[in-house]
């Protein structure tokens, strides 16, 4: 099974630039003019450009909104340096939404990005989640 992410947003370029530069993507190749297909994690990520106030289901009566909105559906980013992975998406626009939260052997802290997307960086101590209930790092 292959899981592909795809995220909307209202302009390309800015998009483009965000999630290169804080997460370290590579441009792959754009499809039409709406589509941005970036690499360079363990899944495809795909940039899908939708004006605000569109449509969001058919059926719906929702509309999108890029002002910071809750989803039930986010992505966690895994670094192994959270300060400087920090440092590096607060740069790009994205706001801090937590402190640092200790769970597990895992550090991890909640972001939105400049669109709206809520996402998460984690840093492990080991090579996931702990099983045992130890908070400590």
């Amino acid at each position: 099974m292959k899981i592909l992410i795809n995220i909307d947003v209202p302009e390309l370029a800015p998009a483009i630039a965000f999630y290169c530069t804080a997460f370290g993507l590579v441009l792959n190749r754009e499809l039409d003019d709406d589509v941005a297909e970036l690499t360079g994690a363990d899944t495809r990520i795909y940039l899908l450009r939708h004006d605000s106030g569109s449509p969001c289901a058919k059926g719906s009566g929702q509309h999108r909104d890029y002002a910071r909105h809750w989803t039930p559906v986010h992505f966690d980013v895994v670094v192994d340096e959270i300060d400087q992975a920090t440092a590096r998406v607060l740069g790009c626009g994205a706001v801090q939404e937590s402190e640092c939260v200790h769970w597990r052997g895992s550090r991890c802290i909640t972001f939105s990005d400049p669109f709206g997307h809520g996402f998460c960086l984690i840093e492990f101590s080991g090579e996931g989640y702990r099983d045992d209930r130890s908070s400590s790092c």
